[in-house]
This record gives C-alpha cells, structure tokens and sequence, in this order.
C-alpha cells in the first residue's frame, strides 16, 4: 500500500536543512531562499532494458538510479541538493520493493548531503520504472556546459572506461566532488559525463561546440573490465573498442584550454587518474591517431535510445 510506502519514507528519510516538508503531503517544500541559479535533471531506469531485476539485486538498481543522475549534475559541475522519486511498481511484491529500492537509494543520497523531498508511487502489472528528479546548485565558477569547447582545447577524462557491464554500471562512484573541484581551481571550457559511451558522447560535446576532435588511440585509459570482457566474449572485439563504445562508465570529458590542461596533469588533484587523450579541431567530425601517426574516421559508437 502506497500509505505504508510513505509511513516508511517518513521514518527512514533523515532530517535535511533544505526540506520544510517532506513525503506525505501533495507537494514538498524547500527552503531554496539563497539559491541564485539551479539545474534541474531527471533520469529513468526501466526493467528488462536498463537492467533486469530477475539478475540483480533492488538496492543496487535503486543506487544505480541516483547515481546516474547524479552524474547529470557532476557534469554540470553542480552541487546536489535535492530530488524526488517517482517508481511504477510491479503489483506483486511491490512493496518489499519499494523498500529495497530506497535502501539503495538513500545511503547515497546522505553521501551527498541529498534532500530526498518526496515523489510519486503507481501499480501495475508490468515491469518496474523507476524516475528520479535532482536539483542541483550552479556554483561562482558557473556551470559546465556541452557547447564551451573551442579548437585546440585538450581532451581530458576522469577514470578509465570499458566493461562496466560486468558489474561497475551499477557501482560506479558519480564524479561530483571530482567535477566541482575542477571547476573551481582551473579554467574548463565544457564538460559532459559519458553515459552512452566515450566516442558518442565525445562525439555529443564536439557537435554542441561546433568542432571536432581527435582521439589518440594510445592514451585511452582502458579499465580492466574492458580487457576482461574481450577476453570473455572472443568475438574480435578488442579493449579499446570497448573503452571507446561500451558506455555506462560515467566519467567525465573535459574541454580544457592548453596550458590549464597541462597544469591539471601535473597537479593530478583526483583520487582518480586524469588522462589527456586528444583535442578539439575547427574541423568538423571524429578522428581517430592510431599508434605510428595515421588517421581515420572514429565512428561514433554507443547507447541509443531507439523509437519511431
């Protein structure tokens, strides 16, 4: 029962300075008095395409939900403050759920110091949908946007890609910290986190910009995980491709002005590595260095979500 939901909200959620009303009522309230600029993002996670509940467990899936949106706002270079979550439930089951989507969800949220406001609760007798609403807090250094980057800015990532399927899409640690730090101590020109897959979403950025860029094939960070499935699947399909086209790694691409990017690759300020792995040309397209200086179309590879 949707009343037993919001009994449980009401005792699990932890108190928040943000939250004037929380779950319960037809609408939350938020003291938001000192909030100049905000983003806004929302994100949904559906059963049998986005994972499939039958192989993993709730809480990861309720985890994975925020933290995808999470990223959204990592690649903002935002501050997380508040959201609502809104799930259509399979009617069998669904409350036990329910909860063990929230316990998943709100061990995260508190990382984040995350005011989680309320949201909305359905039935049916398909499969379950869960959707996930962040406001996030634009900081002095402004936001990071897809269409900032200019020819000649430096290609720098966060972490290493490929193979997240083997279990890290639900995992993975969203880059906020790592993106309002970097926003702040350097210069970055634009930003976007890679949900559908290294080259289309650099690809993404390119476009946006109105530029194009050049990977060098050599300095991709290749996860282990991508070693791992190309091992596991040997199909001819190599670590790199992976690292380029798998997606679901949620890392950071950054535009950076030359002499910044040096000056980042020096300071290394992460927990995580940055990589240099190309940079962006006033001619239009994806190109990829190959090892020994040839170049070749990148074509873009990677999630898409596909309807007529």
């Amino acid at each position: 029962m949707e009343s037993e939901l919001i009994a449980y909200l009401r005792k699990r959620i932890p108190r928040h300075p943000l939250l004037r009303l929380g779950p319960g009522d037809d609408a939350a309230v938020l003291h938001l008095a000192e909030l100049d600029q905000c983003v806004l993002t929302v994100d949904m996670l559906t059963d049998q395409v986005d994972f499939e509940l039958k192989r993993v467990d709730p809480r990861r899936v309720g985890r994975k939900a925020l933290a995808v949106n999470l990223s959204d706002l990592a690649a903002m270079a935002a501050r997380p403050l508040a959201g609502v979550v809104a799930v259509v439930l399979p009617r069998r089951g669904g409350m036990q759920l329910a909860v063990e989507l929230f316990e998943g969800i709100l061990p995260l949220a508190e990382k984040y110091n995350l005011a989680i406001a309320g949201g909305d609760t359905n039935s049916w007798d398909g499969p379950l949908a869960i959707s996930i609403t962040l406001i996030g807090q634009v900081t002095a250094a402004g936001p990071l946007v897809r269409g900032g980057a200019r020819p000649g800015d430096r290609i720098l990532v966060t972490g290493s890609f490929g193979g997240s399927i083997l279990g890290r899409q639900f995992d993975f640690e969203p880059r906020v910290e790592e993106a309002l730090l970097l926003n702040q101590r350097y210069g970055l020109h634009a930003g976007i986190d890679v949900s559908d897959g290294l080259s289309v979403d650099l690809a993404h950025l390119a476009e946006e910009s109105g530029c194009g860029a050049i990977v060098r094939a050599d300095d991709v960070p290749v996860a282990d995980d991508a070693r791992r499935l190309a091992e596991k699947l040997a199909d001819g399909s190599t670590p790199l491709a992976h690292a380029l086209d798998d997606g679901e790694d949620f890392e950071l691409i950054l535009a950076v002005p030359p002499n910044e990017a040096r000056r980042m690759l020096a300071d290394q300020p992460l927990a995580v590595p940055l990589s240099a792995i190309g940079e962006f040309t006033a001619e239009s397209g994806l190109w990829q260095l190959d090892r020994g200086g040839s170049r070749r179309p990148l074509v873009p590879r990677g999630w898409q979500q596909e309807f007529d």
